[in-house]
């Protein structure tokens, strides 16, 4: 089996960072597109950024130029670095591996069970 395990949430003041890790555990070869998401209270889950495997690069327009994804291939780890942060920014964050090429075959959409980040004002 093949799990995703997010890191690195907490409570921050406004203005502070955090930096969010998710690690893939299990005989993966590859993954294609990481994914963070997340949903705050009484709101839908939405798409935060997205990293491709040819290094482009998805942001939604309320974090450009604050939060930055990057992707350890080696280590089946993607990366969140949030800077800036707001009390907008507080929700729970999910990662997400769109694609997954496994010991055991392909694994679709697979989620982590996410983490809470809070940022106070």
């Amino acid at each position: 089996q093949v799990h995703l395990v997010e890191s690195g949430g907490g409570l921050v003041q406004a203005g502070g960072s955090l930096r969010l890790s998710c690690a893939a555990s299990g005989i993966i070869f590859s993954i294609n597109t990481w994914g963070w998401y997340r949903q705050a209270p009484g709101k839908q889950r939405e798409l935060v950024a997205k990293m491709h495997n040819d290094g482009n690069t998805e942001y939604i327009d309320s974090v450009k130029g604050r939060f930055t994804i990057s992707r350890d291939d080696a280590k089946k780890t993607v990366i969140l670095q949030m800077n800036s942060l707001t009390p907008e920014d507080t929700a729970i964050y999910y990662c997400n591996a769109e694609r997954m090429t496994t010991q055991r075959g392909p694994v679709y959409d697979l989620w982590g069970r996410g983490i809470q980040v809070t940022v106070s004002s």
